[in-house]
């Protein structure tokens, strides 16, 4: 999956997650969509189990998304010991791109975590207490990750600023921890 993923049909999913989230207000997404103003929704990553790497455009300019691409994310973002999937929550997704173009864009991302199922995660919080019973990995709700080049304490701050959801920060771990639960840091 070294390829950009380029779609065939995209489709027009404008939520009212989407619009408040990233633009404020359905006006304002309705502004920047018509003229094609948004920037892409882009992504470059690394799986550091399996060595794995996809970059994947699944938004057009226009706020169209790809479901090919979705498709091909979460299960890129797959459970790492079953390879059981789970459809990822757009919200994380879009937290992961916005991350991303706020530390300046085209990063190669380093997936720690993505989608665990639940006898993963079970073993997971049972050999340490940092790892929560009910995570929202198990929801495809979460991302663990690391930016070679940028500091971890950079991804932390860039996280907290966007206040898109939950931030995680475990410099021992090497790691930072995005979700798109309510917005809380630890």
């Amino acid at each position: 999956m070294d390829d950009t993923m380029l779609c065939r049909r995209m489709f027009l999913k404008s939520s009212a997650f989407f619009a408040a989230t990233l633009l404020g207000t359905k006006a304002a997404f309705a502004k920047l969509a018509e003229g094609g103003g948004l920037p892409e929704g882009k992504l470059s990553l690394y799986n550091i189990w399996n060595n794995e790497r996809m970059t994947v455009t699944y938004r057009n300019s226009f706020g169209e998304y790809c479901d090919e691409a979705l498709q091909g994310l979460s299960w890129f973002l797959r459970c790492r010991t079953t390879n059981e999937t789970a459809k990822m929550d757009l919200r994380v997704l879009e937290y992961l791109n916005r991350l991303d173009n706020g530390l300046g864009g085209d990063n190669e991302i380093h997936i720690i975590s993505g989608y665990r199922s639940p006898s993963f995660n079970r073993k997971l919080s049972k050999a340490s207490k940092g790892v929560a019973k009910n995570s929202l990995h198990m929801k495809g709700m979460a991302v663990d990750l690391r930016i070679p080049g940028v500091r971890l304490d950079r991804i932390r701050r860039t996280a907290l600023a966007l206040a898109a959801g939950g931030v995680g920060y475990y410099p021992r771990g090497g790691f930072v921890h995005i979700d798109s639960g309510n917005f809380r840091a630890w």
